[in-house]
């Protein structure tokens, strides 16, 4: 790997569609078994479908990054094993981490989602995400609820 790139996700290329990593790293969680038009069209088709459930958005671009934006976390609760016990030490996330976990609990809680195309469900999930509710969102709230429970034990982190 030449030096001046940082990691293999310098690598990748932008996706054709948006030019946004953002959205190749979605399409990219989105794949199956290698199977990458096969994803990309699944996430063109929520946009589509999410677009038109939502007029008052102009960019296709604004909905996916809202969505990622409101599913990330700030805070996370990790496992700490002192003296015989375990504690869940809160910990605050770093950026590349937060958006990693964001586009997860997005495909994933899509995936849960059942009786419907993926591309609908996807939809679904990215149009909730968008307003601030829906599952990734939720999951995002309990994970932080958990971290403030857990606030006591902060001094353990390291």
């Amino acid at each position: 790997m030449p030096r001046n790139f940082k990691s293999t996700a310098d690598l990748q290329k932008a996706d054709p569609k948006f030019n946004s990593m953002l959205a190749t790293k979605i399409i990219n969680k989105l794949m199956l078994d290698g199977k990458k038009s096969t994803a990309q069209k699944i996430f063109y088709d929520a946009l589509d479908i999410a677009s038109k459930k939502l007029p008052d958005v102009e960019n296709q671009n604004e909905i996916f990054e809202s969505a990622v934006e409101n599913a990330r976390p700030a805070v996370e609760v990790r496992s700490k094993r002192v003296g015989g016990a375990n504690y869940q030490v809160p910990r605050e996330v770093k950026k590349h981490r937060q958006q990693s976990l964001a586009i997860r609990w997005l495909v994933d809680n899509s995936r849960k989602k059942k009786g419907k195309p993926m591309a609908q469900r996807f939809a679904e999930e990215l149009i909730d995400a968008y307003s601030g509710t829906g599952a990734s969102v939720q999951w995002k709230e309990n994970v932080h609820k958990m971290a403030e429970a857990n606030k006591a034990y902060a001094h353990y982190a390291r």
